[in-house]
């Protein structure tokens, strides 16, 4: 498997190709990636601070964790594998929704992604990756929505945007 390569896709999540990752975020093109948030058994959000070394929104609080689909790779697959890379952490998962957005990034990059949004529940404690993760910590919904409003600019731009598609997604579980 490549990990440095994304998956292409069209607006249906149809497979169009693959690229080098750093030149998909810099040419904006269209590409699959999952982005999975962790629930404590009270009902509390995982979030992690992005490492300072990661190529781009580093040092920002957002999900328990994302990344890109390996080609050949299901997107329950690179869920799992980064939940446990990044969070040193296993535990079932489901998929509840997808979304496009499009949005430009630090260092010259523009996140242009079908984000697959899965979802799990656990209570054991993270064994945080540092080249991946600078900290983590959990957060109430209505802590966050506070946080969200006064400091936008701490939390990554996909995090806001899950966060804004939470009660009308989330909500009917």
């Amino acid at each position: 498997m490549d990990d440095c390569h994304v998956i292409l896709v069209d607006e249906n999540d149809v497979a169009l190709g693959t690229m080098e990752k750093l030149e998909a975020h810099r040419k904006a093109l269209l590409h699959r990636a999952v982005s999975v948030f962790i629930f404590n058994t009270s009902g509390s959000w995982l979030l992690q601070q992005r490492a300072r070394n990661k190529y781009h929104s580093n040092g920002l609080w957002t999900n328990t964790c994302c990344t890109h689909p390996y080609p050949g790779e299901s997107n329950l697959e690179a869920a799992q594998r980064r939940l446990k890379e990044e969070m040193g952490m296993q535990c079932s998962l489901r998929e509840i929704f997808h979304f496009t957005y499009k949005d430009a990034l630090d260092n010259g990059f523009t996140e242009y992604e079908l984000d697959h949004v899965f979802i799990g529940i656990s209570d054991e404690a993270p064994k945080i990756n540092p080249d991946e993760v600078m900290d983590y910590r959990y957060i109430s919904l209505a802590g966050l929505k506070k946080e969200l409003l006064q400091h936008p600019e701490n939390f990554t731009v996909w995090f806001r945007r899950i966060v804004n598609i939470y009660e009308n997604k989330l909500t009917n579980l």
